[in-house]
């Protein structure tokens, strides 16, 4: 079903009565997308890919994703990938901001929530000086998402009361010197490690040096909610030889703790290739 046989009230979709908000040209909408499945859109994000002029997405942002923009709309890649040709963010910036003056619908689709981990709040603070007013749509993080459609709830009452939510690579791409990784360790049962692949064993050693059992259960999630989505599960002592010896690459989320033993009972739920029919019906449209 696309976006536009959701919110037509003509042809009668099963959404036609919600009242969404106007996306007048001039604006610009930092949107969450979620972490690759399109059915994770919210029903904002979906009104924005019907509407936007032009669509500036992230590398994290899935094809699948994409292919429910309008017809007619621009589509920019505007990615930033560790260690590969990119734009620079000041760039990315002055073209939203350019767009927007010249009366463009500007959708700024950026995998996961635009303010988790991301760049939004900084895209955010130059629309703000700039002039140019914008909306900000939340996204379902990967670290919620991907644990879920990895069979690894992210709280459970048998395992954890808390649970923490750290980068493990910092905007100088290291390990970010501003985490108490000793504190981290004592005190969050479970911890959800964005962009860690690279620095795994820096991480590890810091966790193993704050307390952490060896034995403590790990998974790497990669490409969550994607048809690419695989889980790699291993324990905090072995995490960088498994990471190796089963190639895991970015994107991919680290989840360390109790939680990681459910998926015994509870992966499996969710068969990645659901996906491939998706994108192959939407393609064919």
């Amino acid at each position: 079903m696309t976006t536009q046989s959701l919110f037509d009230r003509k042809r009668g979709g099963p959404f036609a009565p919600l009242s969404l908000p106007p996306f007048p040209p001039g604006e610009v909408w930092l949107v969450g997308a979620g972490p690759g499945d399109p059915g994770l859109l919210t029903l904002h994000a979906a009104h924005a890919l019907e509407q936007a002029d032009v669509v500036v997405h992230d590398a994290l942002v899935d094809e699948a994703v994409l292919r429910l923009a309008r017809p007619g709309a621009e589509i920019v890649f505007a990615g930033k990938r560790g260690g590969k040709p990119s734009a620079s963010q000041p760039d990315i910036t002055r073209r939203l901001i350019d767009l927007a003056k010249a009366g463009k619908r500007v959708l700024r689709l950026k995998g996961g929530d635009p303010f988790i981990f991301g760049r939004g709040a900084e895209e955010a603070r130059a629309l703000v000086a700039a002039g140019v007013p914008f909306r900000v749509v939340p996204g379902i993080t990967a670290g919620i998402g991907g644990l879920a459609y990895a069979g690894i709830p992210a709280t459970a009452r048998e395992t954890n009361a808390a649970i923490a939510f750290v980068t493990g690579h910092a905007a100088s791409g290291e390990v970010p010197d501003n985490v108490d990784w000793t504190a981290l360790a004592r005190s969050a049962s479970v911890l959800v490690i964005y962009m860690a692949v690279k620095h795994l064993a820096a991480i590890v050693d810091r966790l193993l040096a704050g307390g952490r059992s060896p034995d403590e259960p790990l998974a790497f999630i990669c490409a969550a909610t994607t048809a690419r989505h695989r889980v790699v599960t291993s324990t905090l002592g072995r995490a960088v030889a498994d990471r190796d010896a089963h190639g895991v690459e970015a994107p991919a989320i680290v989840v360390v703790g109790e939680v990681v033993r459910l998926r015994e009972q509870l992966g499996g739920w969710w068969d990645p290739s659901v996906l491939d029919s998706f994108q192959t019906d939407s393609a064919a449209e």
